[in-house]
Protein backbone atom coordinates (compact mmCIF):
# COMPACT_ATOMS: atom_id res chain seq x y z
CA UNK A 1 0.00 0.00 0.00
CA UNK A 2 1.08 3.42 -1.25
CA UNK A 3 2.26 5.98 1.78
CA UNK A 4 -0.25 8.97 1.95
CA UNK A 5 -1.14 10.60 -0.94
CA UNK A 6 0.44 13.98 -0.38
CA UNK A 7 3.65 12.63 0.05
CA UNK A 8 2.96 9.80 -3.07
CA UNK A 9 2.47 13.02 -5.32
CA UNK A 10 6.33 14.61 -4.65
CA UNK A 11 9.11 13.84 -6.57
CA UNK A 12 11.26 10.58 -6.34
CA UNK A 13 13.08 11.19 -3.32
CA UNK A 14 17.00 11.69 -2.74
CA UNK A 15 18.69 10.70 0.37
CA UNK A 16 21.20 13.63 1.42
CA UNK A 17 23.48 14.50 3.73
CA UNK A 18 24.61 17.29 5.46
CA UNK A 19 28.65 17.62 4.61
CA UNK A 20 30.76 18.19 7.45
CA UNK A 21 32.51 21.81 6.18
CA UNK A 22 36.08 20.61 7.01
CA UNK A 23 35.61 17.29 4.78
CA UNK A 24 34.53 19.76 1.87
CA UNK A 25 37.70 22.04 2.59
CA UNK A 26 39.68 19.15 2.84
CA UNK A 27 38.72 17.56 -0.62
CA UNK A 28 37.94 21.29 -2.60
CA UNK A 29 41.87 21.74 -1.60
CA UNK A 30 42.82 18.97 -2.76
CA UNK A 31 41.63 19.52 -6.08
CA UNK A 32 43.04 22.85 -6.19
CA UNK A 33 45.90 22.40 -5.20
CA UNK A 34 46.79 19.13 -7.81
CA UNK A 35 46.52 16.88 -4.78
CA UNK A 36 45.74 13.30 -5.44
CA UNK A 37 42.22 12.83 -4.63
CA UNK A 38 42.15 10.53 -2.04
CA UNK A 39 40.43 7.57 -2.33
CA UNK A 40 37.02 6.56 -2.27
CA UNK A 41 36.49 4.82 0.77
CA UNK A 42 38.85 7.74 2.48
CA UNK A 43 36.51 10.19 0.60
CA UNK A 44 33.16 8.89 2.33
CA UNK A 45 34.46 8.45 5.61
CA UNK A 46 35.51 12.28 5.40
CA UNK A 47 31.83 13.19 4.08
CA UNK A 48 29.75 11.00 5.97
CA UNK A 49 28.33 9.76 2.80
CA UNK A 50 28.10 7.48 -0.28
CA UNK A 51 27.61 9.05 -3.21
CA UNK A 52 25.61 6.57 -5.88
CA UNK A 53 24.19 6.95 -9.06
CA UNK A 54 21.63 4.59 -10.30
CA UNK A 55 18.65 4.87 -12.87
CA UNK A 56 14.93 4.31 -12.74
CA UNK A 57 14.00 0.95 -13.61
CA UNK A 58 13.04 -2.57 -12.15
CA UNK A 59 16.68 -3.62 -12.80
CA UNK A 60 17.78 -0.92 -10.20
CA UNK A 61 15.57 1.45 -8.55
CA UNK A 62 11.62 2.83 -8.20
CA UNK A 63 9.00 4.06 -6.36
CA UNK A 64 6.91 0.72 -5.32
CA UNK A 65 3.82 0.93 -3.28
CA UNK A 66 5.45 0.99 0.42
CA UNK A 67 8.44 3.72 -0.85
CA UNK A 68 11.97 3.04 -2.73
CA UNK A 69 12.26 -0.25 -4.39
CA UNK A 70 14.36 -2.34 -6.53
CA UNK A 71 17.54 -4.75 -6.40
CA UNK A 72 20.31 -2.53 -6.77
CA UNK A 73 18.70 0.23 -4.01
CA UNK A 74 17.81 -2.36 -1.38
CA UNK A 75 22.00 -3.30 -2.55
CA UNK A 76 22.99 -0.16 -1.60
CA UNK A 77 21.17 1.22 0.81
CA UNK A 78 22.56 -1.93 3.23
CA UNK A 79 25.89 -1.27 1.75
CA UNK A 80 25.54 2.53 3.54
CA UNK A 81 24.32 1.01 6.45
CA UNK A 82 27.07 -1.18 7.16
CA UNK A 83 29.47 1.75 6.38
CA UNK A 84 27.57 3.81 8.53
CA UNK A 85 27.23 6.71 6.44
CA UNK A 86 24.28 8.49 4.53
CA UNK A 87 23.21 7.43 0.93
CA UNK A 88 22.84 10.21 -1.63
CA UNK A 89 21.19 9.01 -4.94
CA UNK A 90 21.88 10.50 -8.14
CA UNK A 91 19.92 9.63 -11.00
CA UNK A 92 20.98 8.96 -14.71
CA UNK A 93 19.08 8.35 -18.09
CA UNK A 94 20.76 4.92 -18.98
CA UNK A 95 22.88 2.52 -17.61
CA UNK A 96 25.98 3.96 -19.76
CA UNK A 97 25.45 7.18 -18.25
CA UNK A 98 25.65 6.17 -14.63
CA UNK A 99 28.73 4.24 -16.06
CA UNK A 100 30.02 7.58 -17.31
CA UNK A 101 29.64 9.48 -14.05
CA UNK A 102 31.29 7.30 -12.17
CA UNK A 103 34.30 6.94 -14.38
CA UNK A 104 34.46 10.92 -14.48
CA UNK A 105 34.30 10.78 -10.07
CA UNK A 106 31.17 12.13 -10.00
CA UNK A 107 30.11 8.93 -7.48
CA UNK A 108 32.11 6.74 -6.02
CA UNK A 109 29.76 3.66 -7.03
CA UNK A 110 26.94 3.22 -10.08
CA UNK A 111 24.56 0.96 -9.13
CA UNK A 112 22.30 0.55 -12.29
CA UNK A 113 22.17 -3.01 -13.74
CA UNK A 114 25.01 -2.45 -15.59
CA UNK A 115 26.82 -5.35 -17.79
CA UNK A 116 30.31 -5.89 -16.39
CA UNK A 117 32.41 -6.20 -19.84
CA UNK A 118 36.14 -6.07 -21.24
CA UNK A 119 35.82 -2.23 -22.49
CA UNK A 120 34.32 -1.37 -19.52
CA UNK A 121 36.90 -2.78 -17.25
CA UNK A 122 39.11 0.26 -18.97
CA UNK A 123 37.19 2.80 -17.81
CA UNK A 124 36.24 2.24 -14.48
CA UNK A 125 36.35 -0.79 -11.20
CA UNK A 126 33.90 -3.34 -11.12
CA UNK A 127 32.79 -5.29 -7.55
CA UNK A 128 31.87 -9.02 -7.55
CA UNK A 129 29.57 -10.26 -10.33
CA UNK A 130 26.19 -10.65 -8.36
CA UNK A 131 23.56 -11.53 -10.60
CA UNK A 132 23.75 -13.41 -14.26
CA UNK A 133 21.28 -12.44 -16.98
CA UNK A 134 21.10 -14.64 -20.02
CA UNK A 135 19.66 -13.34 -23.33
CA UNK A 136 17.24 -15.59 -25.65
CA UNK A 137 16.05 -15.13 -28.67
CA UNK A 138 11.90 -14.70 -28.33
CA UNK A 139 9.93 -15.72 -30.89
CA UNK A 140 5.61 -15.81 -30.97
CA UNK A 141 4.46 -19.00 -30.86
CA UNK A 142 2.10 -19.25 -33.43
CA UNK A 143 5.62 -18.98 -35.63
CA UNK A 144 8.02 -21.69 -36.50
CA UNK A 145 10.40 -22.69 -33.47
CA UNK A 146 13.96 -21.40 -34.26
CA UNK A 147 15.87 -24.21 -32.06
CA UNK A 148 19.56 -22.89 -33.48
CA UNK A 149 21.26 -20.21 -34.70
CA UNK A 150 20.92 -20.92 -38.54
CA UNK A 151 17.06 -21.10 -38.01
CA UNK A 152 17.48 -17.52 -37.46
CA UNK A 153 18.56 -16.77 -41.27
CA UNK A 154 15.84 -15.24 -43.19
CA UNK A 155 14.14 -14.34 -40.00
CA UNK A 156 13.09 -10.82 -39.60
CA UNK A 157 15.24 -9.75 -36.79
CA UNK A 158 14.97 -6.56 -34.57
CA UNK A 159 16.91 -5.60 -31.64
CA UNK A 160 18.25 -2.27 -30.14
CA UNK A 161 20.85 -0.18 -32.28
CA UNK A 162 24.02 -0.37 -29.75
CA UNK A 163 22.81 -2.79 -27.36
CA UNK A 164 24.65 -5.67 -25.96
CA UNK A 165 21.54 -7.71 -27.92
CA UNK A 166 22.98 -6.28 -31.07
CA UNK A 167 26.46 -7.50 -30.01
CA UNK A 168 25.51 -10.98 -29.53
CA UNK A 169 24.24 -11.29 -33.34
CA UNK A 170 27.33 -9.70 -34.49
CA UNK A 171 29.05 -11.94 -32.54
CA UNK A 172 27.00 -14.85 -33.90
CA UNK A 173 27.20 -13.81 -37.69
CA UNK A 174 30.70 -14.37 -37.60
CA UNK A 175 30.02 -18.46 -38.03
CA UNK A 176 26.75 -17.09 -39.91
CA UNK A 177 27.49 -14.85 -42.43
CA UNK A 178 24.18 -15.36 -44.23
CA UNK A 179 22.04 -13.88 -40.55
CA UNK A 180 20.48 -10.22 -40.69
CA UNK A 181 19.02 -8.40 -38.63
CA UNK A 182 17.65 -4.53 -38.58
CA UNK A 183 18.73 -2.25 -35.46
CA UNK A 184 16.64 0.83 -34.48
CA UNK A 185 16.86 3.60 -31.92
CA UNK A 186 14.19 5.11 -29.64
CA UNK A 187 12.95 1.78 -28.87
CA UNK A 188 13.11 -0.47 -25.86
CA UNK A 189 13.11 -4.33 -25.73
CA UNK A 190 9.24 -4.33 -24.65
CA UNK A 191 9.01 -1.85 -28.06
CA UNK A 192 10.91 -4.75 -29.83
CA UNK A 193 8.78 -7.50 -27.89
CA UNK A 194 5.28 -6.01 -28.76
CA UNK A 195 6.48 -5.26 -32.73
CA UNK A 196 7.15 -9.40 -32.56
CA UNK A 197 3.51 -10.09 -30.88
CA UNK A 198 2.08 -8.13 -33.68
CA UNK A 199 3.65 -10.20 -36.60
CA UNK A 200 5.68 -6.84 -37.65
CA UNK A 201 8.77 -8.80 -36.91
CA UNK A 202 9.70 -12.72 -36.38
CA UNK A 203 12.28 -12.64 -33.50
CA UNK A 204 14.16 -10.07 -31.07
CA UNK A 205 16.31 -10.62 -27.91
CA UNK A 206 15.33 -9.87 -24.54
CA UNK A 207 17.08 -11.11 -21.40
CA UNK A 208 15.09 -13.19 -18.59
CA UNK A 209 14.45 -10.18 -16.74
CA UNK A 210 12.63 -8.05 -20.23
CA UNK A 211 11.21 -11.24 -21.02
CA UNK A 212 9.30 -11.21 -17.60
CA UNK A 213 8.20 -7.92 -18.08
CA UNK A 214 7.30 -8.51 -21.45
CA UNK A 215 5.32 -11.68 -20.36
CA UNK A 216 2.10 -9.37 -18.85
CA UNK A 217 1.37 -7.73 -21.81
CA UNK A 218 2.25 -10.72 -24.53
CA UNK A 219 1.02 -13.97 -23.32
CA UNK A 220 1.93 -15.72 -27.07
CA UNK A 221 5.28 -15.13 -26.84
CA UNK A 222 7.89 -17.98 -26.23
CA UNK A 223 11.68 -18.01 -25.32
CA UNK A 224 13.57 -20.21 -27.95
CA UNK A 225 17.08 -20.71 -27.07
CA UNK A 226 19.52 -18.32 -25.18
CA UNK A 227 21.86 -16.68 -27.97
CA UNK A 228 25.07 -15.89 -25.84
CA UNK A 229 26.92 -16.45 -22.56
CA UNK A 230 24.80 -14.69 -19.63
CA UNK A 231 25.73 -11.02 -19.09
CA UNK A 232 27.51 -10.51 -15.70
CA UNK A 233 26.06 -7.59 -13.42
CA UNK A 234 28.08 -5.84 -11.01
CA UNK A 235 28.53 -2.15 -9.19
CA UNK A 236 31.00 -0.13 -11.10
CA UNK A 237 33.43 1.61 -8.77
CA UNK A 238 35.22 5.33 -9.53
CA UNK A 239 38.99 4.98 -10.36
CA UNK A 240 39.61 6.24 -7.51
CA UNK A 241 38.11 3.48 -6.07
CA UNK A 242 41.00 1.25 -5.05
CA UNK A 243 40.90 1.57 -1.17
CA UNK A 244 36.93 0.93 -1.44
CA UNK A 245 37.18 -2.29 -3.80
CA UNK A 246 38.05 -4.69 -1.21
CA UNK A 247 35.05 -3.28 1.10
CA UNK A 248 32.64 -4.05 -1.57
CA UNK A 249 34.24 -7.44 -2.11
CA UNK A 250 33.44 -8.38 1.54
CA UNK A 251 30.14 -6.93 1.50
CA UNK A 252 28.65 -9.37 -1.50
CA UNK A 253 30.73 -11.91 0.18
CA UNK A 254 28.87 -11.96 3.60
CA UNK A 255 25.27 -11.23 2.00
CA UNK A 256 25.86 -13.98 -0.67
CA UNK A 257 27.16 -16.78 2.62
CA UNK A 258 24.18 -15.50 4.50
CA UNK A 259 21.58 -15.61 1.88
CA UNK A 260 20.62 -11.91 1.94
CA UNK A 261 21.50 -11.24 -1.79
CA UNK A 262 19.71 -13.95 -3.04
CA UNK A 263 16.54 -13.04 -1.29
CA UNK A 264 16.91 -9.45 -2.84
CA UNK A 265 17.19 -11.13 -6.19
CA UNK A 266 14.67 -13.63 -5.68
CA UNK A 267 11.77 -11.20 -4.64
CA UNK A 268 12.56 -8.62 -6.72
CA UNK A 269 12.17 -11.53 -9.97
CA UNK A 270 8.89 -12.55 -8.25
CA UNK A 271 7.94 -8.88 -8.08
CA UNK A 272 8.27 -8.85 -11.78
CA UNK A 273 6.45 -12.21 -12.95
CA UNK A 274 3.49 -11.94 -10.40
CA UNK A 275 -0.08 -11.73 -11.85
CA UNK A 276 -2.42 -12.95 -9.06
CA UNK A 277 -5.13 -14.30 -10.50
CA UNK A 278 -9.20 -15.06 -8.78
CA UNK A 279 -8.90 -18.42 -6.77
CA UNK A 280 -12.41 -18.63 -6.08
CA UNK A 281 -12.27 -22.30 -4.46
CA UNK A 282 -9.89 -20.59 -1.82
CA UNK A 283 -12.05 -17.45 -1.34
CA UNK A 284 -15.42 -19.33 -0.79
CA UNK A 285 -13.29 -21.24 1.79
CA UNK A 286 -11.98 -18.05 3.47
CA UNK A 287 -15.24 -17.15 3.86
CA UNK A 288 -16.12 -19.95 5.58
CA UNK A 289 -14.08 -20.44 7.56
CA UNK A 290 -11.86 -16.98 8.00
CA UNK A 291 -14.32 -14.04 7.67
CA UNK A 292 -16.91 -15.06 10.46
CA UNK A 293 -13.86 -13.35 12.68
CA UNK A 294 -13.65 -10.61 10.98
CA UNK A 295 -17.30 -9.38 9.20
CA UNK A 296 -18.82 -7.65 12.27
CA UNK A 297 -15.20 -4.94 12.30
CA UNK A 298 -15.48 -4.72 8.53
CA UNK A 299 -19.51 -3.82 9.07
CA UNK A 300 -18.11 -1.13 11.34
CA UNK A 301 -15.88 0.43 9.65
CA UNK A 302 -17.92 0.35 6.34
CA UNK A 303 -20.45 2.34 8.80
CA UNK A 304 -17.58 4.93 10.01
CA UNK A 305 -16.81 5.95 6.52
CA UNK A 306 -20.00 5.63 4.25
CA UNK A 307 -17.84 2.49 2.55
CA UNK A 308 -19.96 -0.85 1.37
CA UNK A 309 -18.33 -3.66 3.85
CA UNK A 310 -18.37 -5.90 0.82
CA UNK A 311 -16.22 -3.42 -0.57
CA UNK A 312 -13.58 -3.10 2.29
CA UNK A 313 -13.41 -6.97 3.06
CA UNK A 314 -12.48 -7.65 -0.54
CA UNK A 315 -9.86 -5.26 -0.05
CA UNK A 316 -8.62 -7.04 2.86
CA UNK A 317 -8.93 -10.30 1.18
CA UNK A 318 -6.90 -9.66 -1.67
CA UNK A 319 -4.27 -7.95 0.76
CA UNK A 320 -3.96 -10.46 3.16
CA UNK A 321 -6.29 -13.35 2.47
CA UNK A 322 -7.76 -12.19 5.65
CA UNK A 323 -4.77 -13.29 7.37
CA UNK A 324 -4.08 -10.33 10.56
CA UNK A 325 -0.27 -11.87 11.47
CA UNK A 326 0.77 -11.14 7.76
CA UNK A 327 3.85 -9.36 6.83
CA UNK A 328 5.86 -8.15 3.86
CA UNK A 329 9.51 -8.03 3.18
CA UNK A 330 8.64 -4.20 2.67
CA UNK A 331 7.58 -3.64 5.95
CA UNK A 332 3.94 -3.69 5.49
CA UNK A 333 1.69 -5.46 8.11
CA UNK A 334 -1.61 -6.71 9.11
CA UNK A 335 -5.12 -7.65 7.60
CA UNK A 336 -4.93 -4.26 5.46
CA UNK A 337 -1.39 -4.24 5.05
CA UNK A 338 -0.73 -0.65 5.68
CA UNK A 339 2.66 0.83 5.89
CA UNK A 340 3.63 2.67 9.20
CA UNK A 341 3.61 5.91 7.63
CA UNK A 342 0.30 5.32 6.30
CA UNK A 343 -1.16 3.73 9.62
CA UNK A 344 0.23 6.96 11.68
CA UNK A 345 -1.67 8.52 9.49
CA UNK A 346 -5.02 7.11 9.34
CA UNK A 347 -4.24 6.89 13.45
CA UNK A 348 -3.84 3.06 13.73
CA UNK A 349 -1.66 2.17 16.62
CA UNK A 350 -0.80 -1.44 16.40
CA UNK A 351 -1.41 -2.84 12.73
CA UNK A 352 -0.85 -6.53 13.44
CA UNK A 353 -4.34 -5.47 15.61
CA UNK A 354 -7.50 -6.28 13.04
CA UNK A 355 -9.68 -4.28 14.09
CA UNK A 356 -7.40 -1.31 13.82
CA UNK A 357 -6.20 -2.59 10.89
CA UNK A 358 -9.64 -2.66 9.34
CA UNK A 359 -10.70 0.91 10.51
CA UNK A 360 -7.90 2.29 9.04
CA UNK A 361 -7.99 0.88 6.02
CA UNK A 362 -11.33 2.10 5.26
CA UNK A 363 -10.26 5.64 6.51
CA UNK A 364 -7.07 5.34 4.02
CA UNK A 365 -9.19 4.63 1.56
CA UNK A 366 -11.59 7.47 2.01
CA UNK A 367 -8.15 9.74 2.38
CA UNK A 368 -7.03 8.48 -0.96
CA UNK A 369 -10.52 8.80 -2.38
CA UNK A 370 -10.22 12.52 -1.76
CA UNK A 371 -7.21 12.94 -3.86
CA UNK A 372 -9.08 11.84 -7.25
CA UNK A 373 -10.98 14.97 -8.87
CA UNK A 374 -14.75 15.66 -7.89
CA UNK A 375 -16.23 15.38 -11.16
CA UNK A 376 -15.40 11.93 -11.45
CA UNK A 377 -18.38 9.47 -10.71
CA UNK A 378 -18.96 5.84 -9.62
CA UNK A 379 -18.30 3.44 -10.23
CA UNK A 380 -14.84 4.82 -12.22
CA UNK A 381 -14.48 7.16 -9.14
CA UNK A 382 -14.33 4.08 -7.18
CA UNK A 383 -11.62 2.09 -9.23
CA UNK A 384 -9.81 4.50 -9.75
CA UNK A 385 -9.19 5.04 -6.11
CA UNK A 386 -8.58 1.48 -5.76
CA UNK A 387 -5.59 1.56 -8.01
CA UNK A 388 -4.52 4.57 -6.10
CA UNK A 389 -4.71 2.84 -2.53
CA UNK A 390 -2.54 -0.20 -5.05
CA UNK A 391 -0.06 1.78 -6.92
CA UNK A 392 0.03 4.97 -5.41
CA UNK A 393 -2.17 8.52 -6.48
CA UNK A 394 1.24 9.73 -8.14
CA UNK A 395 1.38 6.65 -10.41
CA UNK A 396 -2.12 6.83 -11.15
CA UNK A 397 -1.71 10.21 -12.34
CA UNK A 398 0.95 9.46 -14.39
CA UNK A 399 -1.18 7.13 -16.00
CA UNK A 400 -4.01 9.47 -16.26
CA UNK A 401 -1.52 12.47 -17.49
CA UNK A 402 -0.45 9.13 -20.64
CA UNK A 403 -3.75 8.11 -21.15
CA UNK A 404 -5.36 12.05 -22.07
CA UNK A 405 -1.80 12.22 -24.32
CA UNK A 406 -3.16 9.21 -25.86
CA UNK A 407 -6.20 10.90 -26.60
CA UNK A 408 -8.23 8.62 -24.24
CA UNK A 409 -10.54 10.00 -21.06
CA UNK A 410 -8.35 10.03 -18.26
CA UNK A 411 -11.78 10.12 -15.51
CA UNK A 412 -12.64 6.48 -17.89
CA UNK A 413 -11.59 3.47 -15.82
CA UNK A 414 -11.65 1.09 -18.69
CA UNK A 415 -8.99 4.25 -20.44
CA UNK A 416 -6.56 4.26 -17.98
CA UNK A 417 -6.90 0.55 -16.67
CA UNK A 418 -5.37 0.32 -20.67
CA UNK A 419 -2.33 2.62 -20.14
CA UNK A 420 -1.22 1.88 -16.73
CA UNK A 421 0.78 -0.98 -18.03
CA UNK A 422 2.76 0.97 -20.00
CA UNK A 423 4.27 2.46 -16.88
CA UNK A 424 6.58 -0.28 -16.81
CA UNK A 425 7.83 0.62 -20.22
CA UNK A 426 11.15 2.81 -20.49
CA UNK A 427 9.36 4.81 -23.40
CA UNK A 428 6.61 6.27 -21.16
CA UNK A 429 8.21 5.78 -17.77
CA UNK A 430 11.02 8.34 -18.78
CA UNK A 431 8.62 10.45 -19.44
CA UNK A 432 6.40 10.28 -16.14
CA UNK A 433 6.85 12.42 -13.27
CA UNK A 434 7.13 9.18 -11.18
CA UNK A 435 9.06 6.99 -13.77
CA UNK A 436 8.54 3.02 -13.42
CA UNK A 437 5.62 1.60 -12.24
CA UNK A 438 4.33 -2.32 -12.07
CA UNK A 439 1.48 -1.05 -13.86
CA UNK A 440 0.42 -4.32 -14.42
CA UNK A 441 -0.53 -4.75 -10.24
CA UNK A 442 -3.29 -1.85 -10.02
CA UNK A 443 -4.81 -3.74 -12.81
CA UNK A 444 -5.15 -7.29 -11.77
CA UNK A 445 -5.93 -5.49 -7.98
CA UNK A 446 -8.99 -3.91 -9.02
CA UNK A 447 -10.10 -6.80 -11.20
CA UNK A 448 -9.81 -8.87 -8.20
CA UNK A 449 -11.29 -6.84 -5.79
CA UNK A 450 -14.16 -6.38 -8.16
CA UNK A 451 -14.57 -9.88 -8.43
CA UNK A 452 -14.36 -10.51 -4.58
CA UNK A 453 -16.93 -7.88 -3.85
CA UNK A 454 -18.92 -9.17 -6.11
CA UNK A 455 -18.83 -12.65 -4.30
CA UNK A 456 -19.53 -11.65 -1.14
CA UNK A 457 -22.56 -9.70 -2.58
CA UNK A 458 -24.17 -13.40 -3.89
CA UNK A 459 -22.86 -14.85 -0.82
CA UNK A 460 -24.05 -13.13 2.38
CA UNK A 461 -26.86 -11.41 2.61
CA UNK A 462 -26.98 -7.60 3.69
CA UNK A 463 -27.76 -8.29 7.56
CA UNK A 464 -25.98 -7.45 10.69
CA UNK A 465 -23.04 -10.05 11.35
CA UNK A 466 -22.40 -11.07 14.89
CA UNK A 467 -19.54 -9.54 16.97
CA UNK A 468 -16.83 -11.51 17.01
CA UNK A 469 -15.76 -13.36 19.83
CA UNK A 470 -14.44 -11.77 22.82
CA UNK A 471 -15.70 -8.47 21.55
CA UNK A 472 -18.89 -8.65 23.41
CA UNK A 473 -16.35 -9.09 26.71
CA UNK A 474 -14.46 -6.53 25.78
CA UNK A 475 -17.00 -3.35 25.93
Amino acid sequence: MDPEPEQAAKPRPRIRSRFRVPAIVALCLMIGTCSRLPGSLKQIRLLGTLKVVTRNSPLAYYEGAAGPEGPEYELVRDFAKRLGVKLELRFADSAAAALDAVARNRAHIAAAGIVANDTRWERVLFGPVFQRIDQHIVYRVQDPLPQSPGDLVGRRIVVSRNSTHAASLRALAKDWPRLKWTEVDDRDTLDLLEQVANGKADVTVADSIEFSLGRHFHTDLRPAFKLAESEAVAWALSPTGDDLLPTVEDYFEDIGTNGRLADILERNRRALVRFDRVDAANFVAGVRERLPRYQAWFQEAAAETGLDWRLLAAIGYQESRWDENAVSPTGVQGLMMLTAETAARVGVQDRSDPRDSIRGGARYFRLVERTIPNRIEDPDRTWLTLAAYNVGYGHLEDARVLTQKRGQDPDSWPDVRANLPLLAQERYFARAKRGYARGWEPVGFVRNVQTYAELLRWMIADEPASAPAGEEAAK
